[in-house]
């Protein structure tokens, strides 16, 4: 089955308004599936739920694509009602990145979940897990409204597992079975996210044919992959 799409609009054009969508990111450009991005900007659904690590640093300038890399495209264009993130504001006060100031204004919601705790989720939903216990953030405003319980002697909070309608990914290497590689710090949320979705497209540096990239590189069986798009 070659899973390959002709173009990234292509890739994106079955995503409807209210869809929940998992985008890797990690501080920066790395890793971020930018073309996706924008393509999915360009298709203009609404109401969107994004599940990230950052909802938006300030744009890296020296990028071509640099008004995509931390999701501040969607932002601007009205498209997201809620962002599930770690690190959702600028890492500068003086220079608010898109969610931070539509969140002052009350027009876009906010679920912060601590690093290690957002990536548990994703791992969790991705095995069928539903919900775990972890001691990060008992006794913080991040326990508020959960189900806290002691073990040890130790408080811990109720997490619930995150899945999602789509997962938009970077990968390195992907051959036309979906089978996909990583490189460098692309390999932080993205393999966690594939498996957390429902429909999971990879935006790749390379496609092969089966068998090019070798077993022991692959990271995402293509078993989790449903659409390839090349950069």
């Amino acid at each position: 089955m070659n899973k390959v799409v002709s173009s990234f609009a292509e890739a994106v054009a079955d995503v409807p308004d209210g869809a929940v969508i998992m985008m890797d990111g990690f501080g920066g450009p790395g890793g971020m599936p930018q073309h996706l991005i924008l393509a999915l900007r360009d298709n203009g659904a609404k109401g969107l739920t994004i599940i990230s690590n950052t909802a938006g640093l300030p744009d890296f300038g020296s990028l071509g694509v640099a008004v995509a890399v931390t999701h501040n495209v969607l932002m601007e264009n009205g498209q997201v009602r809620k962002v599930i993130a770690s690190f959702p504001v600028s890492a500068s006060p003086a220079r608010p990145n898109a969610f931070e100031l539509l969140y002052r204004e009350g027009k876009i919601e906010l679920e912060l979940s601590p690093q290690g705790t957002l990536a548990e989720r994703i791992r969790a939903g991705g095995a069928g897990i539903p919900a775990f216990y972890t001691p990060t953030g008992a006794g913080t405003p991040v326990a508020q409204g959960k189900e806290v319980r002691t073990f040890n002697g130790r408080a811990c909070v109720l997490e619930h597992a995150l899945l999602a309608d789509f997962a938009f990914i970077r990968a390195h290497q992907a051959d036309t079975l979906g089978n996909l590689s990583y490189r460098g710090t692309s390999r932080n949320f993205n393999a966690l996210m594939a498996t957390a979705a429902r429909i999971t497209i990879a935006e790749v540096d390379e496609v092969m044919e089966p068998g090019g990239i070798g077993p022991e590189a692959i990271m995402t069986p293509g078993i989790y992959v449903k659409r390839i798009v090349k950069r």
